[in-house]
């Protein structure tokens, strides 16, 4: 019997506790259950919860750009590094709120959260992952923030592949257009062959509803009256009369920008508008070059009025376009006014003329651009009268050696040096549109710069320079009676040598190129630098010199009547041209010393053909004989040419630019292995730096 009662009590016990087990395993089933799906449901919450929030502050592309007006942003100051770099996580919204200013929400750290699933569930994928972006090759803010490095090899690398971009969408353009700052927009506009959706336009100039003349006028007034010659001080005062009186008494005088000096100016009885805008932009030039006054221009507004001048001119009348550009290139040579002429939008001006037809405007556009890239240029400073012919891009060719174009008398620093005209007596003539005349219109090889066109594609490792002499006033009225003692050899070569300091001059191998009595000039420059220490650079790293037609002892032009001499040359210049001039002599010797003592190369090309000295008369004349054409050493050739063509080839196979080109490539230092090294080098350890850069950029993203 109690047998039976353990037997079922042993029974029972088995069965509750069998029943026990099973609870337990479906109460842990249960919760472990629960437990999952609170984890899984969270997490699953705070993915949704964080890509609501990427989409609110990541979408870069969430604004179809493409379909809306254009709209632009023109900041006042200059951006920090970390704001640009943050611009492009700002998208604008119809309403034209931005997302950027809502208040910001605490979320979870998703990297964070990813750490801690990963440790708990392995094998399951991480909801919080974003997914790997596709990299673009030609991602707009990693070419961006590599031109915004504070490495300059980074910079220059950066620029030259945002340059290069062709097939970008009218967006990024003009987002990376809105991101620039001033040096990577002037590093583009100094970039050959750039997109002109890179610049945006200018910002509108502030309408005041008066003239503009009158403005100018308003402007010369407010400037101060000292640091400025009697010249500067009177073309100011009568650009500063109201009506056209002023221009009366100047009717019919000389007109001899850029080398004719024999057209007369036709009747000023009824002055056009455009004559008076003129003077007074031909006044503003004179004070843009007097340091002191370019601060005064700047902050009374100048630029603004330059802007409403630009604008408002019709773009044929390249003499008024001319003078704006070269006060903006006065005015660019002081760093202090950079940001201000790139906030009134030069820069995008200036681009614009780089790709103009016509050659004084690209010029004068490549000087001012010149003087705001301090990136590639410093620390030369182009001063008015010193233009760059080559190179006007950033180029990676190494300079070596200075080539110094050096123009004559009633001369131009691009017109005498372009390519020959027709074959009539009055090469140098203009017609009335002031536009030379050469023997096939329409001709694609004629080039109205020789040493820009020809001699830079065939040496693309000089960098050429032209000078032009202060003779800018006579554009448009007799020259200044009261700057007459200004024209001297001794007063010129002074203020010449300067210019070319300030521009760099000096620092590699030079070779000057002259014509007629700019030989005389570069002489006496030479001679001088001897005797003064702050210009022995130029001296000593002179290698060759040549010489078109260059006076020596002298020009018979001076020997025919007053009336055609002054017709020709101002008084001063041809009293020093005369025959057995004293001054002269005495310069020769001094210069052929300089030629023994540091061994200068010469060459010398004399005219042979006799030149019309006077519209409408039969006087022709040697105006350098071939005695007077020749120093007495060096290499001489007699050229079957007069006065005016002797520097202007007529094609590249001529005798005149084949001996010309033949001269400079033999004067032109060749690199030693010590140089090829040591540039190599720096390539190298470049490259690396800007590769290493790039691969952080492309991590950074």
């Amino acid at each position: 019997m109690y047998s039976q009662r353990f037997s079922f009590l042993r029974e029972l016990c088995s069965k509750s506790s069998g029943e026990d087990t099973r609870i337990n395993t479906v109460w842990r089933i249960t919760k472990i259950a629960a437990w999952t799906s609170l984890v899984l449901g969270g997490t699953f919450i705070a993915s949704q919860v964080y890509s609501l929030r990427d989409a609110f502050r990541h979408r870069t592309n969430a604004v179809n750009n493409e379909n809306r007006p254009s709209s632009y942003i023109y900041p006042t100051t200059s951006l920090p590094a970390d704001t640009q770099e943050c611009r492009k996580d700002i998208t604008k919204v119809e309403d034209g709120e931005s997302f950027a200013k809502m208040p910001s929400i605490p979320f979870p750290n998703p990297q964070v959260s990813n750490n801690i699933l990963s440790s708990w569930l392995p094998w399951v994928p991480s909801p919080l992952a974003r997914p790997k972006v596709h990299q673009r090759p030609d991602d707009p803010w990693r070419f961006l923030k590599a031109a915004q490095s504070e490495h300059r090899a980074t910079r220059m690398e950066g620029v030259e592949k945002l340059a290069s971009i062709k097939h970008w969408g009218d967006s990024d353009y003009r987002a990376v257009a809105q991101a620039l700052d001033n040096r990577t927009l002037v590093g583009l506009a100094r970039s050959h062959d750039l997109d002109s959706r890179f610049f945006l336009p200018p910002p509108s100039p502030p309408k005041t509803g008066g003239l503009l003349e009158d403005e100018l006028r308003s402007l010369l007034s407010s400037l101060p009256r000292d640091g400025i010659d009697k010249c500067t001080l009177h073309f100011t005062s009568k650009a500063m009369q109201h009506g056209r009186a002023a221009f009366a008494e100047d009717r019919g005088g000389l007109w001899c920008f850029g080398g004719n000096g024999l057209s007369f100016a036709q009747s000023l009885s009824n002055v056009p508008e455009e004559k008076v805008l003129s003077f007074c932009l031909q006044a503003l030039v004179k004070h843009s070059k007097v340091p002191s006054h370019c601060s005064d221009i700047v902050r009374l507004g100048g630029l603004q009025l330059l802007q409403r001048a630009y604008r408002s001119r019709n773009h044929s009348a390249q003499k008024i376009l001319r003078n704006i550009v070269r006060v903006i290139g006065n005015l660019a040579v002081h760093e202090h006014l950079h940001r201000q002429i790139i906030q009134a939008g030069w820069v995008t001006v200036l681009a614009s003329l780089m790709k103009s037809d016509h050659i004084s405007l690209v010029t004068h556009a490549a000087r001012a651009l010149a003087n705001l890239d301090r990136d590639t240029c410093s620390p030369e400073k182009y001063q008015d009268g010193v233009y760059l012919f080559h190179p006007q891009d950033r180029s990676r060719e190494p300079i070596r050696a200075d080539i110094v174009f050096v123009h004559g008398l009633l001369g131009g620093a691009i017109k005498t040096w372009r390519q020959q005209d027709s074959a009539d007596d009055h090469p140098e003539m203009e017609n009335p549109d002031g536009a030379h005349v050469h023997p096939e219109e329409g001709e694609e090889e004629y080039t109205e710069c020789w040493p820009k066109s020809w001699l830079a594609k065939d040496c693309p490792n000089l960098r050429i320079l032209s000078v032009e002499y202060d003779t800018h006033l006579s554009d448009w009225q007799p020259i200044c009676p009261v700057e007459q003692e200004k024209r001297s050899l001794a007063n010129r070569s002074r203020e010449i040598l300067e210019k070319l300091k300030a521009a760099g001059v000096g620092t590699r191998p030079i070779i000057w190129v002259t014509h007629s009595m700019g030989g005389l000039l570069v002489k006496k420059m030479l001679t001088d630098s001897l005797q003064d220490s702050s210009f022995g650079d130029l001296a000593d790293n002179t290698k060759g010199i040549l010489f078109y037609s260059t006076p020596h002892f002298g020009s018979s032009l001076a020997a025919y009547s007053t009336q055609v001499r002054y017709l020709l040359f101002p008084s001063v210049e041809v009293r020093e041209l005369s025959h057995d001039n004293a001054t002269l002599k005495k310069l020769h010797e001094d210069f052929t010393v300089f030629v023994d003592k540091k061994s200068v190369d010469i060459l010398t090309l004399a005219e042979t053909v006799p030149t019309n000295i006077a519209q409408g008369t039969t006087i022709k004349t040697l105006i350098v004989p071939l005695k007077s054409a020749n120093p007495g050493f060096g290499e001489f050739h007699q050229v079957d040419v007069n006065h005016l063509n002797v520097c202007k080839p007529e094609n590249k196979g001529s005798i005149l630019y084949e001996l010309t080109l033949q001269f400079i490539q033999r004067n032109i230092p060749k690199s030693t292995l010590a140089e090829k090294l040591e540039r190599g080098l720096d390539e190298i350890m470049d490259n690396e730096y800007i590769w290493r850069h790039m691969q952080f950029l492309k991590s950074d993203r």
